[in-house]
């Protein structure tokens, strides 16, 4: 072999062995998701964070190595959402993760491209954020407890633990939109039932419970219900005291209020349906586009009773109910 040869095959070798280590060290993009929570905060994660990291980790993503996750918290306030979503698109995060249904429908108007994953009690068809369950369409998926759907078994269920329930009272926010659509449908439902309702109607941000309680109590109303929403989120021991305080069995749609001192809860468990949503960032990581990913439903839900309650308000739960809890706390 000729000098020119070998000084062609050196430079070749060289060039090559250069180029190798250059395209290995390219760094890989690292996925970026957006997290919107409705309450808590960067130190006080509610439990919905921290099952939405478990879930995260069960398909194994690292956060910090793996993938990054940008948490943003409207404080139990409605007005910051827009913006707050507004961060996120900036950001151009590769997913964008919300339970809070204003949030839900500010990031639809806000971006076609990014993928939303949404937890929402709300129908989603009906309130037009998809075409359908089986094909949303569009950039949003996810999975609805179609929550709304339970108003009824609510009812029945305290019905059946206070026979003379009517009036119910029903404690809602009338500036959260999804806790105006649930209002009316406890309406409706109590209208079939024959069930008279009371409306509680408070506003943010400093919601006047101590009023809305009066009213209750001067309305002679049985039994109470609390409608779901970010702000009422904030105050969970507050309400559960005002309904012991004026010896009202109470229902809500989640169990931190039960745990809090509430009476009874019917509802889909939160920590399970944020551990599903992280199984959709993992499908939509992997190339999958949400409008083709069908929205799911839960198909279990928790029935909890608190006892403790039941007797500082002087209420004996009938066995045939007590039977059918899922938890009892006592």
């Amino acid at each position: 072999m000729n000098k020119k040869k070998i000084f062609t095959a050196t430079l070749s070798a060289l060039l090559f062995a250069l180029c190798v280590p250059a395209a290995a060290q390219q760094p890989t993009k690292v996925p970026r998701i957006g997290f919107l929570a409705g309450t808590g905060d960067a130190i006080h994660h509610r439990p919905i964070v921290e099952a939405f990291r478990q879930g995260l980790r069960d398909l194994g993503y690292i956060e910090g190595k793996n993938i990054l996750v940008e948490y943003r918290y409207a404080g139990g306030k409605q007005d910051p959402i827009p913006s707050l979503v507004a961060e996120l698109v900036q950001l151009k995060v590769d997913v964008l993760v919300s339970g809070v249904f204003p949030a839900i429908r500010a990031a639809k108007q806000a971006t076609k491209t990014i993928p939303i994953v949404m937890v929402t009690s709300q129908d989603p068809v009906a309130v037009e954020l998809i075409d359908s369950l089986a094909r949303p369409g569009g950039n949003i998926t996810g999975i609805t407890t179609l929550g709304r759907d339970l108003s009824g078994k609510r009812l029945e269920l305290l019905k059946e633990v206070v026979p003379r329930i009517s009036p119910v009272a029903v404690l809602w926010d009338a500036g959260g939109p999804g806790s105006v659509i649930g209002f009316k449908e406890y309406e409706a439902t109590a209208h079939a039932l024959k069930i008279k309702i009371q409306s509680l109607e408070v506003r943010g941000p400093n919601p006047d419970l101590e009023g809305a309680f009066q009213a209750a109590t001067n309305g002679r109303a049985n039994a109470l219900i609390t409608s779901r929403s970010i702000m009422l989120l904030l105050s969970p021991k507050r309400i559960a005291g005002l309904a012991i305080k004026t010896r009202l069995p109470s229902m809500c749609e989640r169990s931190d209020y039960v745990e809090a001192g509430g009476l009874m809860s019917y509802g889909a468990g939160d920590t399970e349906l944020y551990r599903r949503a992280a199984m959709y960032v993992d499908k939509i990581l992997k190339g999958a586009k949400p409008g083709d990913l069908p929205v799911e439903q839960p198909t279990k839900f928790e029935f909890i009773i608190n006892l403790k309650t039941a007797k500082q308000i002087g209420l004996t739960i009938p066995s045939s109910v007590l039977y059918r809890a899922d938890k009892v706390i006592k």
